[in-house]
């Protein structure tokens, strides 16, 4: 295909990620998005109620159980809106575990997404997992569409919640429409820029597109009385202060389009929908780790950002999610692995809906594509074909819960260490190793203790092997070197391993023995890893 092919492809492309506080809803946002798009027909609720199916997007036991996301998937769908231009938009969106311990994960997709759907609950407003979720988004220079969801449900006023987020963390929202009715007895919304009314009607139970009527004011006034005129005031107060959407500040990162919606409803989907194909940026090219820049029309490369097994019950296959950085992706071209020099057969290429799967022919940059059966692929990898370029690769958070993990049956030690490898090649923890503890019971360390239950129900689920996890007194890890390890591993309340990855990390037990060990030997090497808050 030809530059300017490609360049078309791309320029329709939009591919974001929902950050979010677990029970936000960011899981029910996702299957409303998906319905307005066509690709279901029905909105099942998390945990699958009124007796509707769980949420497509979620797929594992446990994400059905708790009602949480724990794994990571990409929906792709073409949306035909007023904004598509001729050809409809392809919107992808990058769905995110929305648990706190599974931050990593999260960091990992915002890697693969040109912006980001802040959402946030209309009672609780900004939370902690939010707050270090947007940080990544502000460090990385990810604009933010900023969605006030649940204004079905009583909640702060538009205003207050616009205060909290320029305070708190500097974003200026410029809602694009302002709600009709407040929190609890939500009507519409008031189109501050025709100034017009959009009037939703509920549907049973949620599960359908919620009808639209479109109103002028003078009619909006008299369906909705005073509702109507609360409305018109703020948005008038709202262009008084200034905060009307500018498009360069907002790529900027500085104001954020503000969208006030109830994902249970389907009211304001169609709206964010609008925004992202019409606000956020298409996909752009990237810096490879020698400086030299890879514009989208250039030959194919791609980031490697999540790795996922047991997708397949029926087949224990290996799923690599990659985004397609630069040029024409063309299932069953041979690419180079940048990381080994060897070459990668891209034969079994396919699009990923929850546990659904479909094949993939073509691809643009901006899309995500999964590679099956990808064994020597991990999370930062780069694809490319020549000229060679590698990108930066991605960090590992540090980790904060440390446990041993042990086979109950010495014949299951096989599939163990089976799981263990690929477990740690996924991501799913970090696999800490040292000669004194050996192989049979590694150190698993993690952002956060639900990253251990998911080890252990994958490794009975996928590999039938019982196993026992044991707690240890660390809570904390810094990044040292060989010269400082011999050192280190004498003192009291101090342990060295090495990382799956050859890093070398010193365990603490807590933060007075590392600033006790730091004043004792100023010369040993004690560095921070990469974690939420610093990013």
């Amino acid at each position: 295909m030809s530059s300017e092919a490609i360049a078309r492809e791309v320029k329709r492309r939009r591919t974001f990620a929902i950050i979010s506080h677990p029970d936000a809803g960011k899981s029910t946002m996702t299957e409303a998005l998906a319905l307005h798009a066509r690709m279901i027909s029905e909105a099942g609720a998390v945990h699958g109620k009124g007796g509707r199916r769980s949420t497509v997007s979620d797929w594992m036991e446990m994400e059905k159980a708790r009602g949480i996301s724990v794994s990571s998937t990409a929906l792709q769908f073409a949306y035909d809106g007023e904004h598509s231009g001729t050809e409809p938009s392809v919107i992808n969106l990058v769905d995110t575990p929305g648990h706190a311990d599974f931050s990593e994960d999260t960091y990992r997709v915002l890697t693969a997404v040109d912006a980001a759907v802040m959402l946030i609950d209309a009672a609780k407003g900004l939370e902690p997992q939010t707050l270090k979720l947007f940080q990544v988004c502000r460090h990385r220079g990810i604009p933010v569409i900023t969605v006030v969801n649940k204004w079905d449900r009583p909640g702060q006023t538009p205003l207050e919640l616009i205060d909290e987020i320029t305070d708190r963390i500097g974003l200026i929202p410029t809602p694009l429409f302002v709600p009709v009715g407040i929190a609890g007895d939500f009507r519409g919304l008031l189109d501050r820029r025709t100034g017009g009314f959009i009037k939703f009607t509920r549907t049973a139970g949620g599960s359908k597109i919620a009808p639209e009527a479109f109103l002028s004011a003078d009619e909006a006034l008299e369906s909705e009385g005073d509702a109507w005129i609360a409305a018109v005031e703020e948005s008038e107060l709202l262009g008084e202060m200034g905060q009307d959407h500018d498009q360069e500040m907002f790529l900027a990162g500085q104001t954020s389009p503000m969208i006030f919606t109830s994902a249970m409803l389907n009211f304001g989907v169609r709206q964010l929908l609008e925004a992202l194909v019409e606000f956020a940026p298409a996909p752009e090219g990237r810096e490879g780790i020698d400086g030299t820049e890879r514009a989208v029309t250039d030959e194919f490369s791609a980031v490697v950002f999540k790795v996922q097994a047991g997708m397949d019950t029926s087949h224990r296959d290996r799923l690599a999610y990659m985004r397609i950085v630069s040029g024409e992706f063309e299932r069953g071209m041979v690419v180079t692995h940048a990381q080994t020099g060897k070459p990668f057969a891209t034969k079994y290429a396919q699009a990923v809906f929850g546990r659904d799967r479909s094949t993939v022919d073509t691809a643009y940059p901006g899309d995500v594509v999964g590679l099956v059966n990808a064994m020597a692929l991990a999370p930062g990898d780069t694809l490319y074909i020549e000229p060679k370029v590698q990108y930066p690769p991605i960090p590992s958070f540090a980790p904060e819960h440390f446990s041993t993990l042990r086979v109950t049956t010495a014949d299951k030690y096989k599939q163990f260490r089976k799981a263990i490898d690929q477990l740690d090649a996924e991501g799913v923890v970090q696999v800490l190793r040292n000669d004194l503890r050996g192989d049979a019971a590694p150190v698993l360390a993690a952002v956060g203790p639900m990253q251990f239950e998911v080890v252990t129900a994958r490794m009975k689920a996928e590999f039938n092997v019982d196993t026992i996890l044991e707690p240890l007194g660390y809570s904390l890890a810094r990044r040292t070197d060989e010269a400082s390890a011999p050192e280190l591993d004498r003192q009291r309340g101090v342990e060295v391993f090495t990382r799956s990855d050859g890093a070398i990390l010193a365990l603490f037990g807590d933060k007075w023995r590392l600033q006790f060990i730091e004043k004792e030997f100023p010369d040993l090497v004690l560095a921070p890893l990469v974690a939420a808050a610093d990013n």
